[in-house]
C-alpha cells in the first residue's frame, strides 16, 4: 500500500499557467512565443501574432457574435474597454472585415496636403489670405492648413507689426504706428476723388471719409484691432465683387436713406457711441437694412448667415445679437430718442414744406410685452384684447410720416389732438395747415 506522501503526489495543486487567461468557463486565451490562441470548448477559434490589431479585433468581434462570451468578459480578457469592443462591432457591421483594419478619421501621421501644395499655401498666405479661405480654395479644412504652416515654420505677424506704416527718415517712430485723426481725414482725399465704396454711405460731401488699413474685405483684422485699442470709431465699408448676393437689392434704398437724413441726424444728436468696430453709423444702417429684409428683431439675426448681411454692410460679417443689443442699450441710455425724432421732423419740414398743407393723423395699436402694467386695448390684427400702447402718426400730404407720438395710455384720438397739434405748431411755425 502506498504511503501518504506518495498518495499526495497523485493530486498536484492545479494552478492557472501564466500564459493563460480565462474569458469565461468555456473560453480562454493562451499566449506563447509571440502568438496568441483563442480557444472555445477545446476548439481553436482564432490564432494570430501579437501586435496584429486587425486579427485581434476580429477575434473579439467573432467571440461576441457567435455567442461564446459577452462584451464585458471579452473586453476584460483582451485588456480594453467595452466601448472599444462596441466600436469594432459597428465598424464590422458597416464595412465588414476591411473596416476593422482601418480606424475612423484620417490616418494619423499622414499629411493631408501634398508637398506640391506648399508653394501654393505659402503664396496665398504671403498675399494676406486667411487660413479659412486657403482651405476653401484647396479643398481641405482649416486645421490642415494650420498644421502645414506650422511645419513650414510660418510665423504670423502681430497686429502691431501688420499695422506699421513705412517711416521716413525724419518720422517719429513712436507716432507712426497708428495714424492720427487729421492724417485719416487727409488720406481720404478730396470728395471728388473719393472711393465710391466708402462715399455711398455718407450724406455730406464735406464729411471726411473713414480711414481703414484693411485691403481685403473678407479679413478686417486691422480695423478690429484699431477698435480694440480705442483708435477707431466706426469701420469703413469695403465691398467685394460677387454674384447672387442674397438681399443685395436693399442697397437700392441707400439713396433714399441718405436723403432722409437719418445718418446725419444721428451723428448730430448722438455724436458717437465710443470706439467700436460696429459704430453708430453701422449700427443704425444694420437696423434699417434689417427692416427692409423683414428681420423683425435682433434675435432673428441668429437665423441669418452673418456673411450675407455683412457683405451688404460692407463688412466681413454682420454684428451678432448681443453686439446689436449692447449698441441699442447704449443709445437708449443717452435718452436722446425724442431729440432724434424731432431733428428728423425738422429736417423733413425744411425739405418738404409744400407737402405740409394737409396733415393726416392716424392711430395704430402696438402690443406691449414689457414688465409694466398697462390697460388692455383691442388689437385688430389679432382680434384680442391685450396690454398695448397707441402710436399716433402724423403724415404729410403724400402719406409719408412726419413724426410719431406714443401715448402713455390708450387715450382716444380726440384727447390726444391738443398735444399733437401743439407739436405740429412747434414744427411748422405759423403757416396754416389742415389736420384730418
Amino acid at each position: 500500500m502506498a504511503t501518504t506522501e506518495a498518495q499526495g503526489d497523485l493530486f498536484p495543486d492545479a494552478k492557472t499557467p501564466e500564459d493563460t487567461r480565462f474569458i469565461n468557463d468555456r473560453c480562454l486565451i493562451r499566449t506563447l512565443d509571440g502568438h496568441r490562441l483563442v480557444i472555445g470548448s477545446g476548439v481553436v477559434l482564432s490564432q494570430y501574432a501579437m501586435g496584429d490589431h486587425f486579427a485581434e479585433a476580429w477575434a473579439m468581434v467573432s467571440l461576441v457574435q457567435q455567442g461564446w462570451a459577452d462584451q464585458n468578459d471579452v473586453a476584460r480578457a483582451f485588456g480594453c474597454t467595452a466601448r472599444t469592443l462596441r466600436r469594432h462591432q459597428r465598424r464590422f457591421e458597416d464595412g465588414g472585415l476591411f473596416a476593422l483594419g482601418h480606424g475612423s478619421g484620417y490616418p494619423k501621421g499622414r499629411q493631408r496636403l501634398r508637398s506640391s501644395h506648399r508653394k501654393l499655401v505659402h503664396w496665398l498666405k504671403s498675399e494676406g489670405r486667411s487660413n479659412r479661405e486657403i482651405a476653401r480654395r484647396i479643398g481641405v479644412n482649416e486645421k490642415a492648413v494650420r498644421k502645414l504652416l506650422r511645419r513650414m515654420g510660418w510665423k504670423e505677424k502681430s497686429p502691431v507689426e501688420q499695422l506699421l506704416l513705412p517711416l521716413g527718415e525724419s518720422a517719429d517712430p513712436n507716432l507712426s504706428a497708428f495714424p492720427s485723426p487729421d492724417a485719416q481725414a487727409s488720406t481720404a482725399g478730396p470728395s471728388g476723388a473719393a472711393d465710391p465704396n466708402l462715399s455711398a454711405f455718407y450724406a455730406s460731401a464735406d464729411e471726411p471719409l473713414p480711414f481703414t488699413l484693411d485691403t481685403n474685405p473678407t479679413n478686417r483684422v486691422g480695423d478690429r484691432f484699431l477698435a480694440y485699442i480705442g483708435l477707431l470709431q466706426d469701420a469703413a465699408p469695403l465691398f467685394r465683387s460677387g454674384t447672387r448676393v442674397p438681399g443685395a437689392g436693399v442697397l437700392l434704398a441707400l439713396p433714399a436713406l441718405v436723403e432722409s437724413g437719418v445718418l446725419q441726424c444721428a451723428q448730430e444728436v448722438y455724436g458717437s457711441i465710443g470706439p467700436a468696430f460696429y459704430g453708430l453709423r453701422t449700427s443704425i444702417l444694420a437696423l434699417v437694412l434689417m427692416g427692409l429684409l423683414r428681420i423683425k428683431r435682433p434675435e432673428n439675426l441668429k437665423e441669418e448667415p452673418p456673411d450675407n448681411l455683412g457683405r451688404i454692410l460692407g463688412l466681413d460679417r454682420a454684428p451678432e445679437v448681443k453686439t446689436l443689443r449692447r449698441k441699442l442699450t447704449r443709445l437708449a441710455a443717452l435718452g436722446c430718442a425724442a431729440e432724434f425724432g424731432r431733428s428728423l421732423a425738422e429736417r423733413r419740414v425744411v425739405l418738404r414744406g409744400a407737402a405740409l398743407a394737409f396733415l393726416y393723423v392716424d392711430g395704430h395699436v402696438r402690443v406691449y410685452h414689457g414688465k409694466h402694467r398697462l390697460p388692455k386695448a383691442h388689437v385688430a390684427r389679432m382680434r384680442l384684447s391685450m396690454p398695448a400702447t397707441t402710436d399716433y402718426w402724423v403724415n404729410d400730404t403724400a402719406g409719408d410720416p412726419l413724426f410719431v407720438v406714443t401715448a402713455e395710455a390708450n387715450a382716444a384720438l380726440v384727447k390726444m389732438l391738443p398735444s399733437l397739434l401743439a407739436e405740429v405748431r412747434s414744427l411748422v411755425g405759423e403757416r396754416r395747415v389742415r389736420v384730418r
